[in-house]
């Protein structure tokens, strides 16, 4: 049998960005419920190595995962483990509908669903991730240092992380499947100068291989004469697009062309109350640490956003006599 509850505030994504939301408005005293349909941590405890996040030098993303979540259930934060099926806005209260049946009425929402990258579909790209296949150089480049990398590719971001690993690996090949890159011609210019990225041309992946010791090497095929060759490299890099988790963004939301939610200082959209953190947010980077910022402001604006509206609504209930005496 389906219930109605009431909250302050109900996340949606129980990442680092929505856990930190979590921890950040249970300080604020705020009646706050996290849904999360799988484990907590989101993509980051499919990290096997995290070394940029302020206060630990090594630590892997599932035990990163883990102090994120103990840390939010300190304080008592509720979770519900479920999907929603719609956050629907309104005057009064959005709702937040669950695929199990129940409602979560409430004062402000933060969306905090994150994305996903684009993934080849190749064998060995799911079974190597975090042992030589990444997503991120900024957060996996390190690991690389004078080493031989392929970056898969051709548009803006596989050039400019091509860019970065040059100055950190050994050699990087950037293999793409066309004969020019997509990438704005700035970025082509200085990939073509770096002496240490050589560029693939008309080049697709068919597969990851990897020993005991992790990604050892990477199939390719010649788009054109179709014959097939094996190269050795000590990682992937995969650059070919992000998907952001923008399914459940009430309709009208201000996005971009790449479907990232468009949102003020505040990680507020323009419908007030309705905040969007994380990796669905259009931003500059994307790493862990902004992530748990975006979730530390959008609940700390959730907070004096509820408070207002609650002060608003007392000041409506209050008795005409004593309204006119105030």
């Amino acid at each position: 049998m389906s219930e109605t509850r009431n909250y302050d505030l109900v996340i949606i994504g129980g990442g680092p960005g929505g856990l930190s939301a979590g921890i950040y408005a249970m300080r604020a005293a705020l009646k706050t419920v996290l849904v999360e349909k799988g484990a907590p941590g989101g993509q980051v405890t499919m990290s096997d190595e995290v070394e940029n996040y302020p206060g630990f030098a090594h630590i892997s993303g599932g035990e990163l995962s883990m102090k994120f979540s103990e840390h939010a259930d300190s304080y008592g934060l509720e979770t519900i483990s479920d999907e929603v099926a719609a956050v629907e806005p309104g005057l009064e209260y959005h709702s937040v509908r669950l695929e199990g049946g129940d409602v979560l009425k409430t004062h402000s929402v933060i969306l905090a669903t994150g994305g996903s990258p684009r993934k080849l579909g190749i064998p060995g790209e799911d079974e190597y991730y975090g042992k030589g296949v990444s997503y991120c150089a900024v957060c996996d480049g390190f690991f690389f240092r004078n080493k031989t990398v392929v970056v898969i590719g051709g548009g803006d971001s596989a050039a400019e992380e091509a860019l970065y690993l040059s100055k950190i690996a050994k050699k990087v090949y950037l293999v793409h499947r066309r004969d020019a890159l997509r990438a704005g011609m700035l970025l082509q210019q200085r990939v073509k100068a770096e002496c240490k990225i050589e560029i693939l041309w008309n080049t697709v992946p068919t597969d990851i291989k990897a020993d005991e010791s992790g990604v050892c090497g990477i199939g390719l095929q010649d788009t054109l004469s179709g014959e097939k060759r094996e190269m050795a490299t000590d990682g992937v890099f995969i650059f070919i697009g992000f998907n952001p988790a923008n399914a459940l963004v009430p309709a009208g939301t201000k996005m971009n062309a790449d479907g990232y939610v468009v949102t003020d200082e505040k990680c507020e959209t323009q419908m007030p109350g309705i905040f969007v953190i994380g990796d669905l947010r259009e931003k500059y980077a994307r790493q862990i640490v902004i992530s748990a910022a975006d979730g530390c402001t959008a609940a700390l604006a959730a907070a004096h956003y509820v408070e207002t509206k609650k002060s608003e609504e007392d000041f409506c209930e209050a008795p005409e006599g004593l309204l006119e005496e105030n």
